[in-house]
Order: C-alpha cells, then structure tokens, then sequence
C-alpha cells in the first residue's frame, strides 16, 4: 500500500537500481520530528539538482506542486487512507516546498505523514472491529477495482469503510477458495494486519526523511534518488555482487510485492520457476517452514526474508504474471545463491536449420550483461574476462565450426560496461563512432571504435525483448544504424541516462549521519543522433509481446526524461541491410504468421496474456472468481512458452524447427533468410 519501489533479492542492478526505503531501527512511535541535519541535507540536495541535473530544471512552484502528487501518493498509493478533506489541507504546501526546501525547512514532510499516520491507525482499528471476522455473502455480485489510480479519493469515512470492506472481502474469498476455514481465514487476515501495522509503526523520522526526499529527486527523473546512509550502504555493498539471494529485483505494486526483474545467471533464474511480473504473497524458509503472508508488507521486510545464506532454501508463494489478477498461487522453492561472474558470460550454441533445400549451421550467442573483470584487469592479468573478448573468442571458435550466421541474443541484458559495448560494436563493424554522451552542460562526447579489424563480417541478428537496457540498447542502435544486422525482437528498455552517485558529506558538516546523491547527469544519443531514452531501440522485425509499454520500461514512469535528438555525427554505413532487405525480411515473417501453427499459437497465446494485463477487477462472487481461476489455469496449460527472456539453460544443438524458445526460434528464421537471400 505504499509507492511502487523496488529493491533486489539478492543483487542489486547499476542500471535498472531505484532505492527503496530501509528500516533504520525501532521508530519513536509517539509523534516523528525532523532532524536538524535533515534541513540541511534538502537544501543542498536542491542545490545540486538545480544546477547539475541533466534536465536543467529548476525546483519552483510548478515542481513543488508536482512533489506534493508525488509525496501524498507515495504514502497512500491506494487512496484507501486519506480523504478529500485531509488532500485540502495540504494544499498550503503545494507552491510552497520550493522555498521551505532552500529555507532549510522540511516541515511538510512530517505534517503530511502525521495525517497519514493518524489515518491509518484510525483504518487498522476499523478493520480488526468491523471486518476481519465479517461473515461475508459471496453470492452477490460486485467487483473490487485493483487499480486505484482509476477511482477517486474518497470524501469521507464512509466511503473508506467501503474501499475496506471490499480489499478484506476480496483477500478473505482468495483464502476460502484456497481451502482455508473461516477460522483460519480469520486467523491469517488478524496476523497479516497486526503484522502490516507493526511495520508501518516502525517508521522513523530517517524513513520519513527518505521518503519525502525521493518525492523530490524523482520529480527530476525516476534514476535520480536520494540514499540515506542506511540505503547506500547497501548500494555500495550491490556494487561487489556482494548479496545472497534469489537474484530478481522486486518491487511493490498496489498490495504485492512483484518480480520487476529475473537477473540472469541468478539462482530464480536457473530454476525458471519464476518470471518478471509474478506477484509474490507469501514466504517461507527451508523445505518445511511455514509460508508467511507477506500482503502489505513494506518491500525491504519482504527483501529480508528472501535474502539468506548461500545453500539454503526460500519458498516463495505466487500468483503468476500471466494469470492475471484472477489467477490461482502457486509455491516454489529457490536455492539461494551467489550470482558469480561465469553465470553472466557469454555461451555459444549451434542450431541446425534445413532450408529449400540448404542445410545451415545458425550460430548463437547469449549475453546476460556487459560485463569486465576490473580486479584481473587492474592486477595486470592478461587474461581477464570481459564482453568482447569472450565474444571474440566464442566467434572464432563458431567460425572454426563453419556457421552461416549468428544471432546475438540480448534479451534481459540491463547493460554494464559502456566501454565494453563499444568494444563489442568493434568486433562488427571496420571503426567509426559507436555513441554520442551528452552532459548538463551540452558537452557531446563521440565515443569511438578506433580498431580497424572485424571480428566477424556475416549474417546478424540481434535479439531483443522490453528488459534490454541501456548499454544493451547502445550496441544494438549501433548495429542498426550501420546497418550492419538486423534487430529482431521487443523494443528495449528505452533506460539512455548517466547517473553519478555524490556524497552529501562534501558539503554538510554535521555530527549527524549524512546520505547520498545519486544523480542523472548524461545522456546516450546514437550515431544518428537519436536518443535511446524513452523509446529504446525499435526493432526492424518486431515480433509479438505481451508487455504494454505503459506498464513495463523507462516509459512506464511519468517523470522519465523525453526521447530526443542532437546532430547525427559522420559514419560509415555498411552495404549489407537496407530497406529492401528489411521489407523482405518482415514479408517472410508475416508468411510465416500464416502457415506456421507454433508461431501462430504464440501470437494468440501473447494477446490472451496482454488481456489478462489489463483486466484490473476482481470478482467478489464465489462461483465468478472460481471460474475465472479456472479458465486462468486451463489456458496456461494450453499455451506455448511465453517467456521472451533468455533461457534459463544453455540451448542444447538441435533442429531449429523443434525449439520451444519462439523468440530465438524466430530470430533464427530471420537469420536463415538473411543468408538464403546471400546477404552479408
């Protein structure tokens, strides 16, 4: 019921981070003051937003109105806490948090959390009297709508009392048609709310402090956040790979904690049990520890209980993203684990293809990310991994195997080293500028591939779905726009920004802890001089997905930094694709729509599960939720694979026409047609 924030299960990711708020300790639980250090902190963090941030705007009254939203929203994302009423009576702040922040006065923060505080009890005292041993009729008909940014603020008490009574109706009927008791319905819905309030009771005045500030920094862009000190500890500790886990970043949307991201190498993702967008609603420990209700739980309580030491077991309890919001939960269990360096390396595979009558060797190449051993390299150890060099020696060793093509699969690949996807450019390309880096201060930087030699002069697909992401994106809008492959798949992430992370220490001098900056202050633009912000990279194939770009991507966050161009720079493009080439490539694709039942099946699979996306309202009828579950169940029994991530496992050699990966199944056909048609 708080702001969609999300954190790692494990590991931490430098491009995709947004730091959620952390628990600093039992809170002062009668009434929550500021710090004088905190005044302190808001001015300078103004100060460097207003004069370094890439965007260039300055905090005024039309941001402190945007801050105000962001803030009140933040703490009662649901709208089941505060009523038109109390939205009033902040209004006193919505012109003026730009000079209370400059004034060293974060008076608003505490004012408006107070209310919220006082809301909430007042809401968890209503619903341990009045609902959670309410004996429900689940035989009218209504619904509960899950997405509250479609209803209204409620006017009153009355109306809250309603919102209410339908959540507990709509989580006490998901228990019954889970086989619980009323007594034990009873039982669950008392420990899920005594434990919710127990957390929100937590908060202190740190917390408050985090909260508000990030109401404020992320007005400027989603990527721009403040970190407390307990918050960057953890950061720091995210940059050595240092935490044990599931590996998969959460986040909390509406009353769950949901799965925004499946690292690839990590142990959720080797067990492929589960997937970006599944919601998790409870947690156990070990093979035989009881699973524990996690609905409503603060997003870093949640993080704690699925952290653990390597080698040991976490159940998790899920509702499947392709569900929908009727689906039935399912429990699984993880092995936590490192993600270690070799789980992020490159791996090659073959793909036999027969094709009028030609017989093709399809070479492909999974990379998870852009990574580099800085410690090898920095020790002087000649043979150090990275990107490019594990590439370049996975192409000569499928060159020795006589390839026809490769297909360079980029899929969940959230980026890395940007050295290192200039460096990959490279191995494609003769040399020529890869990337133009703009700064707050309109400095352009070409960043160049300056090695005439080519690695690799044949056929190319890269592949690409929604979670490919920054330097991901940089490599592939080169490949694109040297027209040197061809870009098959899902448009990217759209994530083109440069954040730096500066230590609010260099300017405040207090005895009091201090946190940190981490600041938007680049941004990417293609050789063409497009940007890869907002829009990502547009495939030139684009195949199915069941994504909405308003819900998943850089897109999906209101304060996103727009697309935009600069001037293209001089390079080179290469004879091998051009328009002709292209339209060939999508006619054969569309052929294939008609005659290929697999492909077929996927697309309508795809539209089912974008439906089940979109669908927002829950039954509160017994037999109409029943029935949903099952015809939710019944079509995923009936559907292919679609996961259009990386696979989870090293694709075994095999015939191209019985793969059950559709994503690189069509890649590969793509890639086929490129080399019958003898281009490259």
């Amino acid at each position: 019921m708080m702001k969609k924030k999300t954190f790692f299960a494990g590991i931490i990711s430098i491009v995709l981070l947004v730091p959620g708020l952390l628990l600093a300790g039992i809170a002062d639980t009668t009434q929550l003051k500021a710090k004088p250090v905190f005044g302190k902190e808001a001015k300078v963090v103004t100060y460097i937003l207003d004069n370094n941030h890439y965007r260039k705007i300055i905090l005024n009254d039309s941001l402190s109105s945007v801050i105000l939203d962001s803030y009140v929203k933040n703490l009662d994302n649901n709208k089941t806490y505060f009523t038109t009423t109390d939205l009033a009576s902040f209004e006193k702040y919505r012109q003026t948090i730009d000079d209370m922040t400059r004034a060293e006065n974060v008076t608003a923060a505490f004012d408006i959390y107070g209310a919220f505080r006082k809301r909430f009890v007042s809401r968890m005292d209503y619903i341990m009297k009045n609902l959670i041993h309410e004996k429900f009729d689940y035989t009218t008909e209504e619904f509960y709508e899950t997405d509250r940014d479609k209803e209204q603020w409620c006017k009153n008490e009355q109306e809250l009392n309603e919102v209410w009574r339908k959540i507990i109706k709509s989580q006490a009927l998901s228990l019954k048609l889970a086989g619980k008791t009323q007594p034990e319905i009873e039982k669950m819905l008392t420990e899920r709310y005594e434990r919710f309030r127990k957390s929100i009771l937590q908060f202190n005045s740190d917390d408050v402090f985090s909260l508000y500030m990030n109401s404020i920094t992320e007005s400027y862009d989603p990527h721009t956040n403040y970190l407390s000190p307990k918050a960057a500890d953890i950061f720091k500790q995210s940059m050595s790979l240092s935490l044990e886990g599931i590996g998969a970043r959460l986040q909390t949307e509406n009353d769950y904690t949901k799965v925004a991201e499946v690292i690839v190498g990590g142990p959720a993702h080797k067990s492929d049990l589960i997937h970006n967008g599944d919601r998790i609603i409870g947690v156990g420990q070990g093979e035989k520890g009881d699973i524990v209700d996690v609905i409503g739980w603060r997003i870093d309580d949640v993080v704690k209980l699925i952290k653990g030491p390597k080698g040991t077991t976490v159940k998790l309890q899920i509702i499947p993203a392709d569900m929908g919001v009727n689906g039935p939960s399912k429990v699984v269990q993880i092995v936590r684990d490192k993600i270690k360096l070799e789980d992020q390396q490159a791996k090659k595979s073959v793909i036999h293809y027969e094709k009028d009558g030609k017989s093709m060797n399809l070479g492909v190449i999974t990379l998870p990310s852009f990574y580099m051993d800085f410690d090898a390299y920095q020790k002087g150890d000649p043979n150090y991994t990275s990107t490019s060099r594990d590439v370049k020696r996975l192409i000569k060793e499928l060159q020795e195997q006589k390839v026809d093509g490769l297909v360079l699969d980029l899929r969940n690949n959230g980026g890395g080293s940007l050295t290192e996807a200039i460096e990959l450019t490279g191995l494609f390309i003769k040399q020529g500028p890869v990337v133009q880096v703009k700064n707050s201060l309109n400095k352009i930087d070409v960043q160049t591939d300056d090695n005439p030699t080519i690695t690799y002069n044949g056929p190319l697909v890269v592949l690409t779905n929604r979670f490919s992401a920054s330097a991901s994106e940089i490599f592939a809008g080169a490949i694109q726009d040297y027209h040197r492959g061809v870009v098959v798949g899902e448009s990217t992430f759209g994530k083109g920004t440069v954040q730096t992370v500066i230590d609010l220490k260099r300017f405040i001098n207090d005895p009091d802890e201090v946190g940190e900056l981490k600041l938007t202050f680049q941004k990417f633009y293609r050789v063409t001089g497009s940007s890869t912000q907002n829009k990502g990279v547009t495939p030139d194939v684009k195949l199915p997905t069941a994504l909405d770009p308003q819900q998943f991507g850089e897109s999906s966050n209101p304060s996103a930094l727009p697309w935009d161009e600069i001037r293209g720079t001089l390079f080179q493009k290469t004879p091998v694709i051009n328009d002709r080439v292209i339209s060939n490539l999508n006619k054969s694709y569309q052929d294939r729509l008609k005659t290929d039942k697999s492909l077929a099946q996927f697309v309508n699979d795809t539209e089912e599960v974008r439906e089940s996306y979109r669908e927002t309202k829950v039954s509160l009828n017994e037999v109409t939720r029943k029935k949903e579950m099952e015809e939710a169940e019944k079509k995923k029994a009936s559907r292919t694979s679609l996961n259009t991530t990386l696979p989870n496992k090293e694709i075994p050699s095999s015939d191209l026409k019985e793969m059950d990966d559709e994503y690189l199944r069509e890649g590969l056909f793509v890639l086929g047609d490129l080399i019958t048609t003898k281009i490259g």
